[in-house]
């Protein structure tokens, strides 16, 4: 009976041997595929590696600047001071004062009737007449808000050829209802009148006076008299209120 038993007990025993030598080269074979493919993580670049990464650029290393100190001189020159050459200032161009143009005025008698007065140069000496014409007016002609509540002398000068002279000093002096009058304007200040037109006021109410005021065109600059002095008759009459002086060159 025994001797029938012994032989299927080898066979076993030696398959389990099969078996185990199998089972110990499997190992092996993981644990080296295991340490090939750490080995490639580790080091992508092993030789032993078919599918290596493309090889990194090389960086480029440029030396590291460094400042240099540049020695200064033992002693220091200063630069040589540039002084200027005197320049020729140009003087500045001379404008010739305008001329006064003197007015003389020789005077006949005037007339003190109403409307109109002109009055007409007499014997002179001067070269350069001229005449005077005077009227009264209503002064709601100039000044309509005015009514009777107004009195003054207002006028022009202009040259022989009707054309304005302005910038001329005018003088308004005398007596007027017992107070002082004296007063001064330029030609051009009052153009309602014209381009060359003065005025003044004298009060808020018309007053009589005869030959008590007269006016002058004096020079601009000097204040000469230009002309001689005119008198002027003045009415307590509302359509007389404005007396209106025209000075007029004659030659």
């Amino acid at each position: 009976m025994n001797r029938y038993n012994l032989k299927p007990e080898r066979s076993s025993n030696a398959n389990s041997l099969i078996w185990n030598i199998l089972t110990g080269v499997m190992l092996l074979g993981v644990l080296c595929l295991g340490g090939f493919f750490l080995s490639i993580f580790i080091n992508p670049y092993q030789a032993f590696n078919p599918f290596p990464p493309a090889p990194l650029p090389t960086l480029v290393q440029y030396p590291t600047a460094t400042s240099t100190l540049i020695p200064r001189a033992a002693t220091w020159t200063p630069s040589p001071t540039i002084v200027p050459l005197p320049t020729r200032t140009r003087a500045p161009e001379w404008t010739p004062i305008p001329s006064n143009t003197p007015f003389s005025l020789g005077l006949g008698t005037q007339s003190t009737g109403e409307g109109d007065t002109t009055l007409t140069p007499g014997p002179t000496s001067t070269s350069m007449p001229v005449t005077v014409n005077i009227s009264y007016l209503n002064s709601t002609t100039y000044h309509p808000d005015s009514a009777c509540n107004w009195m003054g002398v207002a006028g022009l000068a202009v040259d022989k050829n009707n054309n304005p002279i302005l910038y001329l000093t005018v003088h308004l002096s005398g007596m007027l209802n017992d107070q002082q009058v004296d007063y001064y304007s330029l030609t051009g200040t009052a153009t309602i009148y014209g381009p060359s037109g003065f005025e003044f006021v004298l009060g808020t109410q018309p007053v009589a006076s005869t030959g008590t005021i007269w006016i002058q065109l004096l020079d601009g600059q000097s204040n000469l008299p230009l002309t001689e002095k005119v008198y002027i008759d003045t009415y307590n009459d509302c359509e007389r209120n404005l007396v209106l002086i025209r000075f007029q060159r004659i030659r």
